[in-house]
């Protein structure tokens, strides 16, 4: 799906205060660089009335400003299967390749725009879930809403993911305790390990697997006890066994570069052997926000990582 252009419009949050207009934008869109940053806003900033800002502009708390980039090319929407729905509560079961939010490069092709054209935004996601991760995922509408999202800030709900992993751990049940932060490396989104803040993962192997040429895999379940970003995938990767597809944590962050790039190769290709990362939130429980009770609810595994789990064979 495509249009001509895009209005995305920014409001300075207070912990922005004093930055530069084009650092603030790199702070908002973490791919970008700062001379990437500039050009955009060059050519395409469009001042509030009666300012005119520039890339050196100190930005200011509350400032309300927009960029029109031309629309990048979207799939239409996928279908995204209903998992349970009451007046309060709405879950569902995400695609992988389904941005939650809009992001510069997924503007229309998100969960949000599903949810406003099956509800007419009155839903909204307590949580998050990784692009091309698929799975299980939360939303309420009014008051129910800001209730989930209380519950999921202070960490009492319960999430179960399946990820297939390169690699086999050497123990059947063990924990990766190490912090997480914004690295400073070649890509901007990715995690460091041993630096921020405190992240735990609790680690279950469920099956361990061999290829035809003999190379080692595992199914795990992975538990997060907090909620960092991309802690799942950044601990296994700390671990030794990265997850399966994974461009940004898996045999070389390069090739996410390559891929935000339109330029992945073949080789690349054949080292991810999925062409997207192989992790599924496949469990959830929750309090109900209006009547208190704990739900449950369970999504099996997606087509792509089952029929990849089905080639391999399973270790005695």
């Amino acid at each position: 799906m495509a249009a001509d252009t895009l209005t995305i419009e920014f409001r300075v949050e207070p912990q922005f205060d004093g930055m530069r207009l084009d650092a603030y934008l790199v702070a908002k869109i973490p791919r970008l660089s700062r001379s990437r940053a500039r050009e955009i806003l060059t050519a395409s900033l469009r001042s509030p009335p009666g300012r005119q800002l520039k890339p050196a502009t100190i930005v200011r708390p509350g400032l309300c400003f927009s960029i029109e980039r031309p629309a990048p090319d979207e799939p239409p929407l996928p279908e995204v299967r209903v998992v349970a729905e009451d007046g309060d509560l709405l879950v569902v079961d995400k695609p992988a390749g389904l941005a939650v939010h809009p992001t510069a490069r997924h503007h229309r092709c998100t969960l949000t725009a599903w949810l406003r054209r099956r509800t007419d935004g009155r839903w909204d996601p307590a949580h998050r879930l990784d692009r091309e991760t698929s799975g299980l995922l939360a939303c309420g509408r009014g008051e129910a809403a800001a209730a989930l999202k209380a519950q999921f800030a202070a960490g009492r709900v319960e999430k179960s993911y399946l990820a297939l992993l390169e690699g086999a751990p050497r123990e059947d049940r063990f924990e990766v305790r190490l912090p997480l932060g914004l690295g400073a490396g070649a890509v901007r989104v990715k995690m460091a390990v041993g630096i921020g803040k405190p992240a735990l993962t609790e680690i279950l192997v469920r099956e361990r697997l061999r290829s035809e040429a003999g190379e080692p895999f595992a199914l795990v379940e992975a538990r997060p006890r907090t909620g960092r970003q991309h802690q799942i995938r950044a601990h296994l990767a700390a671990a030794g066994c990265p997850v399966v597809g994974d461009k940004l944590y898996g045999p070389d962050e390069r090739c996410f570069i390559r891929f935000t790039e339109g330029r992945l190769t073949a080789e690349d290709e054949r080292r991810l052997r999925l062409p997207r990362q192989a992790l599924h939130a496949f469990r959830l429980s929750l309090t109900h926000p209006a009547d208190g009770r704990v739900r449950s609810w369970e999504a099996p595994l997606p087509a792509d990582i089952a029929t990849f789990l089905g080639s391999l064979r399973r270790e005695a």
